[in-house]
């Protein structure tokens, strides 16, 4: 198993971790190991907020649902919703992606990719394209094409827009990225979470890391005071913000390079490892705080 790299620079005790689900605190067989359960327990206990900070929607965070402690916030499509598990997923907070915008965005990248197909993930559900891979969890899904998914009667009159998806059958995923950016990076923000070429597209500087730094600062905790675990392109800006970030050891190239830290990898539990560390760490500063005279 891989030891736990020490981030670069110090930082003040953490108040709060942020982590991302898929491929970091998740199982590849999309479970919590009793190990990482007992360890967010034991952060909450510690007076560590945890906050899980996905680019998956609201409704598929069954996943964790029963392991929500304290708050029960999550930051949900990489960082377009904050969302309260405790009442079901009841969205608090909307960053959408304006629907001309997310229109101008297909257009682009239908020119600069032939061949890609596009989903629209709004507020109330996903719908795609004919061509786009199917949601079998979503079997409810319109299917049409991208211009009719995003249209409108008049503005604000249909439900946001959380991330449109553009997949691509042939690229390499981060060749498609960047051919993605290149075409309309200046309409929106253009990232990726899966292995294969499928992009994720936000409100222009809508990320995990903006929408986490609006969530700290309402809670007077600063950038210095968190700890980030992620694995993939769509977790860079939370793990540079973030003061202590750790890449687990199954990460992206772009993240082992971007973050503080390193752990051991999703299947070996490495964001337990770490926070058993904090944790430890947090109880015997409190220790030393009662013994002093």
């Amino acid at each position: 198993m891989t030891s736990p790299r020490a981030p670069r620079t110090s930082a003040p005790a953490p108040r709060l971790i942020a982590t991302d689900l898929d491929g970091t605190l998740l199982r590849d067989d999309k479970s919590v190991s009793e190990r990482t359960v007992a360890a967010l327990a034991a952060a909450e206990q510690a007076g560590i907020e945890v906050f899980f900070v996905t680019g998956r929607p609201a409704r598929w965070m069954d996943v964790v649902s029963d392991h929500v402690h304290g708050h029960g916030l999550a930051i949900c499509a990489n960082g377009a919703a904050v969302v309260d598990l405790h009442a079901g997923g009841t969205f608090l907070e909307v960053h959408p992606l304006e629907r001309p915008i997310a229109l101008d965005v297909v257009r682009a990248l239908r020119a600069a990719a032939p061949g890609t197909s596009f989903a629209v993930e709004l507020t109330t559900g996903i719908h795609y394209e004919p061509q786009y891979p199917p949601f079998f969890l979503d079997p409810g899904a319109t299917v049409a094409t991208a211009e009719k998914l995003l249209f409108e009667e008049a503005p604000g009159a249909a439900a946001p827009v959380l991330k449109l998806l553009a997949q691509h059958p042939e690229l390499d995923p981060d060749v498609f990225l960047s051919v993605a950016r290149a075409a309309a990076g200046e309409r929106a923000s253009f990232t990726r979470s899966s292995p294969n070429a499928l992009i994720e597209i936000s409100a222009l500087g809508v990320s995990k890391a903006s929408t986490l730094a609006l969530c700290c600062a309402e809670r007077g905790i600063t950038a210095d005071e968190v700890v980030a675990f992620g694995d993939m392109p769509n977790d860079i800006e939370m793990l540079t913000w973030a003061g202590r970030s750790y890449a687990m050891g199954n990460a992206h190239p772009d993240v082992l390079a971007a973050a503080s830290g390193q752990t051991a990898g999703n299947n070996e539990d490495g964001v337990a490892v770490v926070i058993e560390q904090l944790v430890a760490e947090a109880l015997r500063a409190a220790e030393d705080r009662t013994d002093r005279p």
